[in-house]
């Protein structure tokens, strides 16, 4: 009788924490990326059957938006916090690159980036996958460019900065700096990278 008490429903083992398996779900979209990434693989990851998954998730791709808006606000948080916290533009940037260069290569999770890495070797069939991360990663740079923006209009970079241009370069730095950490470049290296990267900010106005 399957509502008994004390009994689980076929597929869903007793005690069944969802957060938890989704945290192993960003791991393993993570770890594999999005079209390599297996229902067999995910199941086995989380520790559930194939309908646990899917009466808690709908289906792969909808567990895929869960597992990157979750890491997003855990993993993926940093880059929003150092942007909003900093004082001014050089500062938000320059705490950002020092920020990923840790976070790309801390143990305990795959390295780099989830946004930059799960589908970089998708096919047309997850498209729609590839346009939501190119959204985040888009996001992150007008985050960038609006304080680049603001602190022209404040006179703190010279009237004739290229905001887009700056967004985008950094932007670019940042991706780099993902590649290399999967590539097994360490957070020296990338500190390293990042000094360099702030040699191309441009002079402070003149007050």
């Amino acid at each position: 009788m399957s509502g008994a008490p004390g009994t689980s429903t076929p597929g869903r083992p007793r005690g069944f924490d969802r957060e938890a398996a989704l945290d192993r779900a960003v791991l393993e979209f993570w770890q594999h990326g999005y079209e390599a990434t297996s229902v067999a693989g995910l199941t086995a990851a989380m520790g559930i059957k194939p309908p646990s998954l899917y009466a808690a998730f709908g289906d792969k791709r909808k567990l895929f938006g869960e597992a990157i808006h979750r890491y997003g606000v855990t993993y993926g948080a940093v880059a929003g916090e150092v942007i909003a916290a900093a004082p001014d533009a050089r500062s938000a940037i320059e705490r950002l690159l020092y920020a990923l260069a840790e976070s790309y290569t801390e143990p305990g999770h795959p390295p780099g980036c989830m946004v930059i890495t799960a589908a970089v070797n998708c096919t047309a069939a997850a498209e729609e996958v590839k346009a939501e991360l190119r959204a985040l990663r888009e996001a992150s740079k007008a985050a960038m460019r609006a304080r680049i923006a603001a602190d022209v209009s404040l006179g703190r970079l010279p009237a004739d900065t290229d905001a887009d241009g700056l967004a985008t370069y950094y932007a670019a730095v940042v991706q780099g700096m993902s590649a290399q950490a999967v590539d097994g470049v360490d957070r020296e290296t990338l500190e390293r990278v990042a000094a360099l990267a702030m040699r191309s900010w441009p002079q402070a106005a003149r007050t």
